[in-house]
């Protein structure tokens, strides 16, 4: 059963989960004003939020330029074989790699696609040196070289009606 059955939200929980999508940093006194429910209730959404793991994590979003990871690589992954085992090895080597930061199994002419991040070409051909040519199960990869982050981001739309 999906999450989206599993719990029920209301408008103030979708109000709430925008503000905090917007800035994870807005107080609870400044969500309250925003919402028109007191600071308190306001702790107890969020508490609940974050226990049913409606909220997932509350992160900084760091420029990758700033810290020296000025490339980004959109790379689509065909594994040889798709056996259940196999699959779950992958994702779990893409989950701790640092260098990937979105790794997505997906329908259609690969079988993942990954958002992988890097300084430069030489630090990206290491990654792919260590995650697939080092990997039996690696059929192919193409790689697309991000020219200009036009739009990043994780945000959900969440319709506050």
């Amino acid at each position: 059963m999906g999450r989206s059955s599993t719990f029920s939200i209301d408008s103030f929980d979708r109000k709430i989960l925008n503000i905090m999508q917007d800035s994870n940093r807005a107080t609870s006194d400044q969500i309250a004003d925003m919402v028109g429910l007191s600071p308190a209730a306001v702790q107890r959404r969020l508490k609940k939020l974050r226990e049913q793991k409606i909220i997932k994590a509350d992160v900084s979003v760091v420029d990758p330029k700033a810290i020296g990871k000025a490339m980004t690589f959109v790379v689509q992954v065909s594994l040889e074989r798709e056996r259940v085992d196999l699959m779950h090895n992958f994702k779990k080597e893409m989950k701790g790699n640092k260098s990937v930061q979105q790794c997505y199994y997906v329908t259609g002419s690969s079988d993942f696609i990954l958002i992988v991040t890097a300084a430069d070409m030489e630090e990206y051909d290491v990654f792919t040196r260590e995650a697939f040519f080092d990997n039996v199960n690696i059929k192919s990869f193409h790689t697309n070289v991000v020219m200009d982050r036009v739009k990043t981001g994780l945000t959900v739309p969440i319709d506050e009606s």
